[in-house]
């Protein structure tokens, strides 16, 4: 056994802090162009909401790319190569958000381009998460996993609080003709998140090494190693990966991801339809709702690095699912009013034919009518082209609230120990493509979630929604149950370590 130096101990912690940097920087980057999409595309007029949908999907479909090509190359590489080239693609992408206003068409392109150059870079993930988990060891890698979530968890609060920010300087700012850029409120910030990830590329050359260390703490030596450790490790790297744990982490991070990307669709046109919310209301409401979720988040983050050590990632994952599962429970409509409905859409013939139980129900079940105090007023309440708004109980806010919270708490739990239980299934090999398919598989999720929402939600409406994800849900909770005893650490699995 080769004991840890000092020297290298305080090396290898310097370099996953910088992954923790690279992820909350990452992240904040993310976060910052929101207003400028929607800016420019109402500039462009042949912009519409289905281009819009293809915008937000670029994102995901980009890091889905990305991430399993980023984590091949981490596996046979210098972890610092691919690490500066996504940030590189990062970099160059925000400055294209800040220049898509210049030509005088197709706009909406370029800005397509931009977002799938952004999530592109976003495949990062893949090699911050396999180096973690191999410069970790076993009682390290929790709570490394979770400060992970948790620096990323933060540049997502903190990207729309620097956004809100730079709203200081205003819609007209300051235009340099020499270099044709015009620095106001909408292209600031992605010039921030381009200075961001400038710095990070500078702290990955000047700080980052590799180190590598086996699920007992001791280093050795690996393909993409600068030189540093020795060569210990070939007797602990024999044995097969578990591929049915392999396969079923997989599929259990896909729903934890896909559930979120639901829930965090789903709120503004949830709460428009129930509370007759404005469209500025719900945006503004549900954003407040969720940067609580966030704080909450990186709170339970924190919990969970003490809690793992009494109970297990496994039992923690379980309670994580069950919570998730009672937060979609709670908004299944379950209430006698009626949600108001939207008066726009009332036209002659336009209301669906109501069936005989519907026709003789009491006279306070039935849906009120919202009618506008002037004909300017944005239309408010239930549209009337989605039928199951005259017959599907609303959705009270203390419901809605509720379903919050435990959303919030169940979701970062599932999240952080997904990724934990994976990286100690897969042990000391090489992890930077199995990393890559996790990710892919979350952004997967991504794309299929707001897809389900417009389909679902829309046309059957929130009691077949909701009723579907805790179907979903409970069939994960089963896969968990099934490969219960299958996810442990591959040097457990090998009788190398006790569990």
């Amino acid at each position: 056994d080769v004991v840890e130096t000092q020297e290298h101990y305080k090396s290898r912690w310097r370099s996953i802090w910088i992954m923790y940097l690279t992820m909350f920087l990452s992240s904040v980057g993310d976060a910052l162009p929101t207003e400028l999409t929607r800016v420019f595309l109402q500039i462009d007029p042949t912009a519409d909401a289905s281009f819009l949908g293809w915008i937000i999907a670029s994102y995901s479909i980009g890091q889905m790319v990305a991430s399993p090509l980023f984590g091949l190359w981490s596996n046979y590489r210098p972890r610092r190569e691919p690490l500066v080239i996504s940030t590189a693609i990062s970099v160059a992408a925000n400055c294209l958000y800040a220049y898509v206003h210049v030509p005088h068409s197709h706009n909406k392109y370029y800005m397509l381009t931009a977002r799938a150059l952004v999530g592109f870079g976003a495949g990062n993930v893949a090699v911050v998460r396999s180096y973690i988990a191999g410069a970790t060891s076993l009682t390290e890698r929790t709570s490394a996993m979770a400060n992970t979530s948790a620096c990323q968890a933060v540049g997502f609060i903190l990207g729309p609080v620097f956004q809100t920010c730079f709203t200081l300087i205003g819609e007209e700012g300051v235009t340099w003709k020499f270099l044709c850029l015009q620095l106001n409120m909408y292209t600031t910030p992605v010039l921030f998140g381009a200075l961001l990830g400038v710095i990070n590329i500078i702290l990955i050359f000047a700080i980052f090494r590799e180190h590598r260390v086996d699920d007992m703490g001791r280093q050795y030596k690996s393909i993409n190693s600068d030189g540093e450790g020795s060569d210990v490790l070939d007797q602990n790297t024999e044995g097969s990966i578990d591929h049915v744990a392999v396969v079923a982490l997989n599929i259990l991070f896909f729903v934890i991801l896909f559930v979120f990307a639901v829930f965090e669709t789903i709120a503004t046109p949830l709460t428009m339809d129930m509370y007759s919310w404005t469209r500025k209301e719900a945006v503004f409401y549900n954003g407040i709702i969720l940067s609580a979720i966030g704080i909450e988040s990186v709170i339970v983050f924190m919990v969970v690095k003490t809690l793992s050590k009494k109970t297990g990632e496994r039992a923690i994952l379980h309670a994580g699912l069950l919570v998730v599962l009672v937060g979609f429970f709670i908004l299944l409509p379950w209430g006698k009013k009626l949600p108001n409905i939207q008066w726009q859409e009332i036209k002659n013939n336009s209301i669906p034919r109501t069936a005989p139980s519907e026709m003789l129900a009491p006279f306070w079940s039935l849906p009120e009518l919202q009618l506008p105090s002037n004909h300017s007023a944005e239309p408010v309440g239930c549209p009337v082209t989605q039928s199951w708004c005259l017959n599907t109980p609303r959705i009270y806010l203390a419901q809605y609230i509720s379903s919050d919270v435990l959303i919030g708490l169940g979701y970062p739990v599932c999240n952080v120990m997904s990724y934990t239980l994976y990286s100690k299934v897969l042990g000391p090999k090489p992890q930077g493509v199995y990393m890559g398919w996790l990710t892919a598989s979350g952004s997967g999720a991504r794309i299929l979630g707001p897809v389900f929402v417009s389909q679902i939600y829309t046309h059957l409406g929130p009691r077949w929604a909701f009723s579907l994800i805790c179907g979903v849900v409970v069939v994960s909770l089963l896969l968990l149950e099934i490969v219960y005893k299958r996810l442990i650490a591959f040097s457990v699995r090998y009788g190398r370590m006790q569990e």
